[in-house]
């Protein structure tokens, strides 16, 4: 399916941070063949130029290449970390290592926060635009019911008050400007898709990702600061 974006302004510059992951790469794709945007940029720590969430010079430089293209309209931050070869999610407080739970703040929140810092200046004050980052329903404090995963919860719930904040200030220079944070569901990726319970629905990164383009579509400046789920639920915070 493509996706025509139509509720987006003709022309303008698309960035997916994150396009050299299985959810970016989707994305990348999607937008590409919606031909809705006259530039697309794919950014990584192996893109030209390079963004890494933990380098803020390299997030500023990203910014300034991209200011030089022309209207910013959609940016999707499809970045995170849950669990690597030195990191996993913990199961009981008594496995909390300070080291991996400040990389894991490093990367699921204070990257995000430096993109909004950087890249949310850029957006035109008039015309539809987006800010979508990745976040994930277990940040929901409202809805945990099991714990664990601390520090991947933990980080996504200040990666969500990041976005309500960050979506206050920058409506008043922008106020059709959507900031929103989006749970992708289970997506057979890296980095959930080894955590993904029997009888639990895995979809693609194509499938995920064209069901948050969706979203991104459908949202206006009046849904800015929400969480949503791929679906377009509204989430508990």
């Amino acid at each position: 399916m493509t996706l025509s974006l139509d509720s987006f302004p003709q022309g303008g510059t698309a960035v997916v941070i994150g396009a050299s992951g299985g959810i970016g790469a989707a994305f990348f794709s999607h937008l590409e063949a919606s031909g809705r945007f006259a530039r697309l940029v794919g950014l990584s720590r192996a893109s030209d130029p390079p963004l890494d969430l933990l380098e803020e010079a390299s997030i500023e430089r990203a910014a300034a290449h991209v200011r030089d293209l022309g209207d910013l309209r959609l940016v999707i931050d499809a970045t995170g970390i849950l669990s690597d070869a030195e990191m996993q999610p913990e199961k009981t407080l008594r496995q909390i290592d300070p080291r991996q739970m400040a990389r894991a703040y490093a990367i699921n929140a204070i990257g995000p926060a430096l993109l909004l810092k950087h890249f949310g200046r850029l957006f035109p004050r008039n015309g539809k635009s987006v800010f979508a980052t990745l976040s994930a329903k277990v940040g929901s404090i409202g809805d945990n019911g099991l714990g664990g995963w601390i520090s991947y919860r933990a980080a996504k719930s200040g990666l969500n008050q990041i976005v309500k904040t960050a979506s206050i200030e920058l409506a008043r220079r922008t106020p059709e400007l959507a900031v929103v944070a989006l749970h992708p569901g289970t997506v057979d990726t890296p980095l959930s898709k080894p955590f993904a319970k029997a009888g639990l629905t895995v979809r693609t990164p194509e499938e995920a990702t064209e069901h948050m383009l969706s979203v991104i579509e459908s949202l206006d400046g009046g849904e800015t600061g929400g969480f949503f789920s791929y679906t377009g639920e509204r989430l508990p915070w």
